[in-house]
C-alpha cells in the first residue's frame, strides 16, 4: 500500500482533532477509534517525518487511553528518532518507552541512536535518551552504553548528571559488571552539595541497600554526614530508610545514629519526615527505651489528629511497635478501641489488628464475644475482617490460647450464623481440625454440627455450604456422641439439601451412610432381639453419667434425652426414608453423588431382610439370610469405626523415592493437563487410618452438658417445615416429645444492648495487660494432638533471596579491594587476588578520607582530620609491607615441609562467612 499523498498530509488530523472527535462520539466510539487507527496506519508509512511523528503521537494516545497494540510501529518510531528535530525525537522516545520491551525485534537497532544522543551537546536530548534507557534497558544496552553513562556521572550540567545518576540503578540491575566502572563515581556524587543530585544519589543507594544492605556498610559515615547536614526532608527520609537497614547489622552504628534521629523527631515540623523517624525507631531501634518513648509520644499525636491519614499512620506505627512493647498499646487503648467505630475502613482494620494483638488465653472469650457483637453491627467487609481475625488468632500455634474448646466450638457455630459471614472455608477447616485433634470436645462438636444441620434456613446461604459440609462430616464420623441419630438422618436427608453443590451433597450422603450403619448396629447387633434399644443406652455405664442442668439439678442423661429409642419400627421407617430421599439421585449428573447414592441404596437392599425379619413381618425360611445381613452390618460398622487421625502434609516427603522411578522435574505442563480440574484448597491435614479403633466405652468418661434454654421460635419453624414436608419425616407416636432445643438464628435484635461495647472492650484489654497469676480453670485444658515440628513451630516467612548476587559481589570487590579500608579482624577474610591495583587503591583512599568526617560536617574539620590521620595511614602501610615480606620468607622456608605448607594454606584460605561486626573502621565510630 502506498503512503498518503501530499493532500492527505496537508489535511492530516492532529492529536487535538482526535481528542475533540472522541469527546463528540457519545455513541459509536469504537467505530471512530477503528477509523482513526486505519488513518494512523496509512499516515505512519509516510516519508514525511512530520506526518509520521503526528501519527505516532496519536497512536501513543490511543495506546495509553484504550490499550491498543502499537508494536507494529516499532520500526517507524526508530525512523522518527533519526530526525534532527527535537520535537520529533521527543515523540519517538515517548513511543519507544511505551512499546519497547526485551523481546522487541528492533531493540538492538536503537543502540547507536542512544549513544549518539547521550554524547550530544543538547542537554535535553541527553535527558530524553537517559529517560528512555531507564525504561527499556536490557543486558546488551546496559553493557554497550555503560561508558557513556559513566561519563555523564561527572557532567557539568546538573540536569544531565541527575538523570545519569537515576539511570545507574537500571544499568546495575541489568549488567552488574558495570558496578566496577561506575560505582566509584557514584560514591563521589555523595559529596555533591546540589540537593537534586544528592537526592538522586541517595535514592539509588536506598534501593540498593534494600536488596543487600551489608554491602553498603562501609558507606555509613557518608550517610551519617548527609543525615546530620541535610536540609531537605526528602533526602533525610531516604537516608533514614538506609539506616533502618544498616543499623541491625552494626550495633555501634545504631548507638551513633539514634541521637540524630531523636533530634529530628523533636525539631521537624514535616509530618512525612516525622513519621519516617518514628518508623525507623520502632523497626530498627526498638531496644533504645528513650527513643521508643519519644516515638510513642509522636505516635499518639498522629492518632488523635483529625486527619484520617495521620490517624491511620499512627495506628500502623503502633501495630509495628506492639510486637515488642505491648505497654505502648496499653497506654493508648482508649484511642484504639474508639477507632473501631471510625468511618474509615482502613483505620478500623488497623485498630482491629491492635485489639487482636492484646488477646491472651485469659481474655480471649470475652474479647471474642465483644468483637462478634461489633461484627453484627458492621458492614459486610469489616464484619468478615473481624471474623477472620478471631479465627486466625484463636487457631495460632495449634490453638495455643484456647483452654475451653467447648466454648470455642460453640463460638464457631455462632459465627456461622452471622448474616454477613463469608468465612465458611476457614470455619470448616477448624471444625474438622479440632475434631481430629481434641477428643474431649467431640461431644460438643457433634451438638454444634447437629444445630447447624437441622436449620433449613442455612441451606440457602452459599457462603455456609462449606460449614454445612464440615457439620455433616462431623455428624457422621462421630455419630456415637449423638443423642438422637434418627434426628440426624432427617436433617441429612431433608428435601432442601438439593440446594447444596454436588460435592457437599456427596458428603451428606456418606454421613447418612455412617449414621444408618450406627443405628442398625445399635438395634440389631448390640440390642439383639429386644423390642428396642435407646441410642444412648448402647454404651457401658451410660445411665450412671450425670450432668448438671441449667437450673442446678442433676439428672441422668438417659432421662434427659428426648429422643425416642431405636426400635425395629423406626429402623423400617428409616430405610424407607433413605429409599425415598436417594432414589431421585440415581440419575444425578454428578458422578460422586450418583455413586454414593447407589452404594447406600445397595446397602439398604442387603440389610432390608434383617429389618423385616426382626419386625415379625416374615419369620419363615429366612433366618440364615438374616444372619448374613447382621454380619454385613457388623463388618461395615467395624470399617467405619476406624478412627481418622491428622496426618502432616510433610509426611509424604519423608517417604524415600523408589529406585528406578523417574519424576518429571518440569511441571510446567501440569497446568495444561489439569486445567479442567479444580484443585482442593491446601489444608493443614489429610485423613488417614491409625491402627487402633475407637474406644466406644470411653464415651462414659465424657462430661455431658444439657442446654437449659429452649427456643419456641425454632420449634415452630421445625413444626412448620414438618407440616410442609411431612412425607420425608419419620412417623411419630402421640407420646413422642418434640425436642425444642434447636438454636435460633443469630438475630441482632436478641444480642442485647451493645452501646457499652467499646467500654467493655477497654476494660477487658486493660485487665489483660495487667500482670497477674495464671488462674485455675474449672477444668484442665484437653489434650491437643500435635504432629511433627511443622505444628510446633509457625511457618517462617521466607525472605526473598537477593537476585543481585553478582551486583553485591562487585560492590564488595570495590569497597574491600584494599587493606587500608578494612579492619584488622576482617583483612584475612579477603583473598589478595581481589585487590585490583592502583585504581582501587586510589578510590579507597578517597573513600577513607571521606569517612573521616562523621564527627564534623564542614570541610575545614575534614582537612584537619585528614592531616591528623596522615601519619597513621603511612605507618599502617609500612607495617603492611613488612608483614608481606615476612610472609614471603616464611613461605619459602616452609617449601620443604609439605604438611606444614598444607596446614598454612588451609589457614590462609578466606572464610566464606561475611564479616559480622568490624565492617566500619573503629576510629569512625
Amino acid at each position: 500500500m502506498s503512503g498518503p499523498s501530499l493532500m492527505d498530509s496537508l489535511f492530516q488530523r492532529t492529536l487535538e482533532d482526535l481528542i475533540k472527535g472522541l469527546r463528540q462520539q457519545l455513541i459509536g466510539e469504537q467505530a471512530f477509534i477503528s477509523k482513526a487507527l486505519e488513518e494512523i496506519r496509512k499516515e505512519i508509512k509516510s516519508t514525511d517525518l512530520s506526518t509520521k511523528s503526528t501519527a505516532l503521537l496519536k497512536l501513543c494516545y490511543l495506546s495509553n487511553l484504550h490499550f491498543h497494540d502499537m508494536s507494529f510501529a516499532a520500526f517507524h518510531a526508530l525512523e522518527v528518532l533519526s530526525s534532527p528535530r527535537f520535537s520529533h525525537k521527543k515523540i519517538a522516545y515517548h513511543a519507544i518507552s511505551l512499546s519497547f520491551h526485551d523481546s522487541t525485534p528492533v531493540l538492538l537497532l536503537i543502540t547507536n541512536h542512544l549513544r549518539k544522543d547521550l554524547t550530544s551537546t543538547n542537554e535535553f536530548e541527553v535527558s530524553l535518551s537517559l529517560q528512555c534507557l531507564s525504561r527499556i534497558a536490557n543486558v546488551d544496552l546496559a553493557r554497550d552504553l555503560t561508558p557513556e553513562v559513566f561519563t555523564l556521572l561527572s557532567s557539568n550540567k546538573l540536569y544531565v548528571r541527575k538523570r545519569a545518576v537515576a539511570v545507574v540503578l537500571r544499568v546495575f540491575e541489568k549488567y552488574p559488571d558495570s558496578v566496577r566502572v561506575c560505582f566509584k563515581r557514584l560514591v563521589e556524587n555523595l559529596e555533591n552539595y546540589d540537593p537534586q543530585i544528592l537526592s538522586a544519589v541517595v535514592g539509588v543507594f536506598s534501593e540498593l541497600a534494600c536488596k543487600d544492605p551489608r554491602s553498603y556498610l562501609p558507606l555509613a559515615p557518608e550517610f551519617y554526614k548527609i543525615l546530620v547536614d541535610s536540609k531537605s526532608n526528602w533526602i533525610s527520609i531516604k537516608v533514614l530508610k538506609i539506616f533502618a537497614k544498616l543499623a541491625p547489622l552494626e550495633p555501634r552504628l545504631a548507638n551513633r545514629v539514634v541521637e540524630p534521629i531523636c533530634y529530628l523527631m523533636r525539631k521537624t515540623g514535616a509530618k512525612s519526615l516525622l513519621f519516617e523517624c518514628v518508623r525507623t525507631v520502632v523497626t530498627s531501634f526498638s531496644e533504645y527505651e528513650s527513643a521508643v518513648r519519644l516515638a510513642v509520644g509522636k505516635i499518639r499525636e498522629f492518632m488523635v489528629d483529625e486527619d484520617p491519614n495521620l490517624k491511620y499512620l499512627g495506628l500502623h506505627a503502633l501495630s509495628i511497635v506492639a510486637s515488642k512493647h505491648l505497654w505502648v498499646v496499653s497506654e493508648n487503648k482508649e484511642v484504639v478501641i474508639k477507632s473501631l467505630s471510625d468511618p474509615d475502613p482502613n483505620i478500623k482494620i488497623e485498630s482491629l489488628r491492635l485489639v487482636m494483638a492484646m488477646v491472651s488465653e485469659h481474655n480471649v472469650a470475652e474479647i471474642s464475644k465483644v468483637l462478634v457483637n461489633y461484627a453484627l453491627k458492621s458492614d459486610p467487609l469489616f464484619c468478615n475482617e473481624i471474623l477472620g481475625s478471631i479465627l486466625s488468632t484463636c487457631s495460632r500455634n495449634v490453638y495455643e490460647i484456647i483452654v475451653d474448646f467447648d466454648w470455642y466450638v460453640s463460638l464457631l457455630g455462632e459465627m456461622s450464623r452471622i448474616p454477613h459471614c463469608q468465612m465458611g472455608e476457614e470455619i470448616e477447616n477448624q471444625l474438622v481440625d479440632i475434631g481430629l485433634r481434641v477428643k474431649d470436645v467431640r461431644l460438643e462438636l457433634v451438638r454444634v454440627a447437629r444445630d447447624l444441620l437441622i436449620d433449613p434456613a442455612l441451606l440457602g446461604n452459599s457462603f455456609l455450604h462449606r460449614v454445612l459440609s464440615a457439620a455433616a462430616w462431623v455428624s457422621g464420623e462421630y455419630v456415637e456422641f449423638s443423642r438422637n441419630p434418627l434426628e440426624l438422618m432427617e436433617a441429612l436427608l431433608q428435601p432442601r439439601t438439593s440446594l447444596l453443590p454436588p460435592s457437599i451433597m456427596a458428603i451428606y450422603i456418606q454421613s447418612a451412610f455412617k449414621v444408618l450403619v450406627f443405628c442398625l448396629h445399635t438395634c440389631f447387633v448390640r440390642g439383639g432381639s429386644t423390642a428396642g434399644v435407646s441410642a444412648s443406652a448402647s454404651y457401658e455405664s451410660f445411665d450412671d453419667l450425670s450432668v448438671e442442668n441449667g437450673a442446678g439439678s442433676t439428672v441422668a442423661h438417659g432421662q434427659t434425652c428426648t429422643s425416642a429409642p431405636i426400635t425395629n419400627e423406626s429402623i423400617v421407617n428409616l430405610l424407607k426414608l433413605v429409599e425415598l430421599a436417594l432414589s431421585p439421585l440415581l440419575g444425578s449428573h454428578d458422578v460422586e453423588v450418583q455413586e454414593r447414592a447407589r452404594n447406600l441404596l445397595g446397602f439398604v437392599d442387603l440389610i432390608k431382610l434383617e429389618a423385616l425379619n426382626s419386625s415379625g413381618q416374615e419369620e419363615n425360611d429366612s433366618e440364615q439370610k438374616g444372619v448374613e445381613a447382621t454380619k454385613i452390618i457388623r463388618m461395615v460398622h467395624d470399617a467405619f469405626s476406624k478412627e481418622l487421625g491428622p496426618v502432616s502434609l510433610s509426611a509424604q516427603g519423608k517417604v524415600p523415592v523408589p529406585d528406578g522411578l523417574t519424576l518429571n522435574e518440569n511441571l510446567g505442563d501440569l497446568e495444561t493437563i489439569c486445567s479442567d480440574i479444580e484443585l482442593p484448597s491446601s489444608n493443614t491435614f489429610s485423613f488417614g487410618y491409625p491402627s487402633e479403633e475407637k474406644d466406644v466405652s470411653s464415651f462414659s468418661n465424657l462430661q455431658i452438658k444439657e442446654d437449659s434454654g429452649q427456643s419456641n421460635e425454632s420449634t415452630s419453624l421445625l413444626a412448620e417445615h414438618r407440616k410442609r414436608h411431612g412425607l420425608y419425616y419419620l412417623p411419630s407416636g402421640k407420646s413422642e416429645v418434640i425436642s425444642n432445643d434447636y438454636p435460633p438464628a443469630n438475630d441482632p435484635a436478641l444480642q442485647g444492648d451493645n452501646n457499652d461495647t467499646a467500654s467493655d472492650l477497654v476494660k477487658l484489654t486493660a485487665e489483660s495487660l495487667v500482670p497477674k497469676r495464671k488462674p485455675n480453670h474449672s477444668k484442665p485444658r484437653p489434650v491437643v494432638v500435635k504432629l511433627d515440628e511443622a505444628d510446633e513451630k509457625p511457618v517462617a516467612v521466607k525472605h526473598p533471596e537477593s537476585r543481585d548476587d553478582s551486583l553485591s559481589g562487585a560492590v564488595l570487590d570495590i569497597l574491600f579491594g584494599s587493606e587500608d579500608i578494612l579492619p584488622t579482624s576482617s583483612r584475612s577474610n579477603l583473598p589478595s587476588s581481589n585487590r585490583k591495583g592502583k585504581e582501587k587503591q586510589h578510590m579507597i583512599t578517597q573513600v577513607e578520607s571521606k569517612e573521616n568526617v562523621v564527627g564534623d560536617g564542614n570541610s575545614s574539620s575534614r582537612r584537619r582530620k585528614d592531616h591528623s590521620h596522615g601519619k597513621e595511614r603511612r605507618h599502617r602501610k609500612k607495617n603492611a609491607e613488612e608483614r608481606n615480606e615476612t610472609d614471603r620468607k616464611e613461605k619459602e622456608s616452609s617449601s620443604n615441609h609439605p604438611r606444614r605448607q598444607k596446614s598454612r594454606q588451609r589457614a590462609e584460605e578466606p572464610l566464606k562467612v561475611p564479616p559480622q561486626t568490624s565492617v566500619i573502621p573503629d576510629f569512625l565510630l
